[in-house]
């Protein structure tokens, strides 16, 4: 069974290079390789490119006229599935050897599920395994994985308890995610968001009857660094007001199909309150005055919760 890998691609060369490096050293050689270069300002790209590609008929480069970001580049990149799975993956990030072979086992013993959710390293700038407290609080809120020596852990997840664990606390690492390609491209990313765009899809999924199979082989690192545009936006305050409209909306959505827990953690939305939390006194101490208005009307907002929920 062959993944598309897509890669959305605007950011760091080097690292870049390292994902991609990573795809080729696959044990597994049941991929194909499709880079959707948003306009990168670096001449040497084609060029790297085209030599790969010339050896590897795997790979495909595609680079857009003009600059679409990053919401309408991974709407861009699901026109070139061509086949029954797919990982829309990180230009940071890295796939360890095993990826391939373990996504594909997942899906062979649950062909189910939409959404496939590895085992996720994290790793920092220099390559270096750190656990931050997003991390920490992602492993926290995670679901349980039973395994045993020599053989992987797997479990199947679905309906209104998958999603109100999502939505307390999204432990979902985007870029490692293995999708039914089916179900991926039909549903796609919802327009206009920038930072909850991987949730939202996951809960569109879920909401339509998908499922989600989390499987306990680590085979993903997952790079958090300071100059990723999540931690801008972060800092600025920005990406909480996209993420309180987003849980207000999607409380509505919860409502109206029935889900009242769902519901209700949404409107809360405590976690991503006690993030903006952590991340006022930097905030701060930076003279970010917009960010600390931000972080500050985020953190004490009062949510209305109707009797329904």
């Amino acid at each position: 069974m062959t993944v598309d890998v897509l890669l959305p691609y605007y950011g760091d060369v080097a690292m870049m290079k390292q994902a991609v490096e990573s795809i080729l050293g696959q044990t597994s050689p049941d991929w194909t390789l499709t880079v959707i270069d948003d306009g990168y300002p670096d001449e040497s790209i084609p060029d790297y490119f085209g030599a790969l590609a010339a050896q590897d008929s795997r790979i495909t480069y595609v680079r857009n006229e003009e600059n679409l970001g990053a919401n309408a580049n991974y709407r861009k990149a699901l026109t070139f599935v061509r086949h029954d799975l797919a990982v829309v993956m990180g230009a940071d990030d890295v796939m360890l050897k095993n990826y391939i072979e373990t996504v594909v086992a997942a899906h062979e013993q649950f062909p189910s599920a939409q959404i496939i959710q590895p085992g996720v390293e994290v790793i920092d700038e220099d390559n270096q395994p750190v656990m931050g407290l997003v991390d920490k609080v992602k492993r926290a809120y995670a679901p349980r994985v039973h395994s045993s020596p020599g053989s992987p852990g797997r479990r199947l997840l679905s309906g209104e308890p998958l999603a109100t664990s999502l939505i307390r606390g999204n432990w979902l690492y985007f870029p490692s995610i293995c999708w039914r390609s089916d179900t991926l491209v039909a549903t796609s990313f919802r327009e206009g968001l920038n930072v909850v765009q991987d949730l939202a899809l996951a809960l569109d999924l879920i909401k339509a009857g998908g499922c989600l199979v989390v499987d306990s082989s680590v085979c993903f690192q997952y790079r958090r660094h300071r100059q990723s545009d999540s931690s801008w936006r972060a800092l600025e305050g920005t990406r909480f007001i996209e993420e309180r409209e987003f849980f207000t909306g999607m409380a509505d959505e919860f409502a109206a199909i029935g889900w009242r827990r769902a519901a209700r953690t949404a409107r809360l939305h405590l976690s991503s309150r006690l993030n903006a939390a952590t991340l006022l006194p930097k905030a701060w101490r930076t003279k970010q005055h917009q960010g600390v208005r931000n972080l500050r009307e985020h953190v004490l907002a009062r949510p209305a919760i109707s009797k329904n929920e």
